[in-house]
């Protein structure tokens, strides 16, 4: 299977970027999340759902909304050393913007159990996009490493 996501040489000499995607936004978010993730260990299913994060995010529009996601994911990595994939996603559309709940799951960094490859510092707004496509939902993101 293919994962619904792939990095972006081309944008970022420095960084890394990738392209996510999804027949629904959801679908998108979790891709990019994975994508992220991915970015910091070698192989994603070496995290094991250990410990369960929830996560209820705010923004006015659905690239910023994929910008707290990630940084979430991100903070969780820096202030609890925890590797966590998400696994259910809900984004609904609200009067000002829009809101997403998710749950995450994962592990302590095990350097052992969890090759790591780059240590994400950040998601820029550099080329941060999340946009409606002719099969789905289509997000450009770039991480600082």
């Amino acid at each position: 299977m293919t994962s619904p996501y792939r990095y972006l040489e081309e944008i970022a000499t420095a960084d890394v970027a990738f392209e996510a995607w999804g027949t629904t936004t959801e679908e998108a978010f979790l891709a990019a999340a994975d994508a992220t993730l991915n970015t910091m260990v070698e192989e994603i299913g070496t995290v094991a759902p250990l410990e369960r994060r929830v996560f209820s995010l705010a923004a006015d529009s659905l690239d910023l909304l994929l910008l707290e996601l990630l940084q979430e994911l991100v903070y969780h990595k820096d202030a609890d050393r925890l590797l966590l994939r998400v696994r259910d996603l809900r984004i609904e559309e609200t009067g000002s913007g829009y809101r997403l709940h998710a749950d995450a799951y994962g592990e302590t960094i095990d350097p052992g159990k969890h090759p790591l490859l780059a240590d994400v510092k950040a998601v820029t707004l550099h080329r941060l996009s999340v946009e409606k496509t002719l099969s789905g939902w289509c997000a450009v993101v770039v991480l600082d490493v």
